[in-house]
């Protein structure tokens, strides 16, 4: 009898420390995350499984889960550069967003006819083909994708144009457009940036809530840093399906891919 409370006690401690390590491990490290939406296509695809490098920016109260850290800002860490792929908690939902940081501290934004401009200077686009994909339910939340070549039928090929966009210091990344708008969100006010805060866009511009929509009406405003989760490096796994356990939606080409 004392054998078998042995060995009961035993798997208990096992499992009490394998949960510490992964808790450890998920709140200090890295931390998994599933792209649920398309507001990063054609860079990051709905399906896509990452892991969040927790390491690049330091550590702020939300880096933990349910925000359990007793960090009062930030430690270690430094800052992100223009053109990093970052998740983060939105200040007000409660809720992780994955985006592209555009705008730093100080930088004036706006957009012009679905063209960025950076403290004056324009950040080029060059052509880059189109972006295809089937018209379809895509991910958990069965989201259809928003198409250029006008309303097409489910199982159709759904197209946008992509471009290759040039951000100050010479990083350069895809962009997807799907029509021109006279108003939101091709064409917005002048942003500043405040110190301290971080101006995020999706690469899927037409089809992406961030930094240029207001908290007050649904989006996301000005991120400040503590609300910063890390940095987004790499797809580790993808799949076009519902559920990881469809094999056949798997996209063997995108694991381990690297993402600019």
């Amino acid at each position: 009898m004392a054998e078998k409370n042995d060995g009961i006690i035993e798997t208990i401690k096992t499992i009490f420390w394998a949960l510490l390590i992964a808790g450890l491990f998920r709140s200090i490290l890295f931390q998994p995350f599933f792209i649920p939406t398309g507001s990063m296509k054609d860079t990051l695809l709905i399906g896509d499984f990452v892991f969040v490098n927790k390491m690049a920016y330091g550590w702020s109260k939300y880096s933990c889960p349910f925000s359990a850290c007793p960090i009062p800002e930030r430690i270690w860490g430094e800052a992100p550069e223009r053109g990093d792929i970052v998740v983060f908690r939105h200040p007000t939902l409660n809720t992780d967003y994955v985006k592209r940081v555009i705008g730093l501290p100080g930088d004036r934004l706006q957009m012009k006819d679905g063209i960025l401009y950076l403290n004056g200077e324009i950040a080029p686009q060059e052509p880059a083909g189109n972006f295809e994909e089937v018209f379809e339910r895509q991910g958990s939340f069965g989201t259809v994708p928003k198409c250029a070549n006008g309303p097409v039928g489910e199982g159709a090929i759904c197209v946008k144009e992509r471009a290759t966009e040039t951000l100050p210091g010479g990083r350069t990344h895809d962009v997807l457009n799907v029509e021109n708008y006279s108003g939101m969100p091709d064409n917005t006010d002048v942003y500043t940036v405040p110190e301290g805060h971080f101006f995020f866009m999706g690469d899927n511009r037409d089809n992406s809530t961030d930094s240029r929509f207001d908290q007050r009406v649904g989006g996301v405003g000005m991120v400040p840093f503590k609300y910063l989760l890390g940095r987004v490096d790499r797809v580790m796994f993808s799949a076009e399906g519902k559920r990881l356990v469809y094999f056949w939606t798997w996209r063997s080409d995108r694991f381990f891919k690297k993402v600019e």
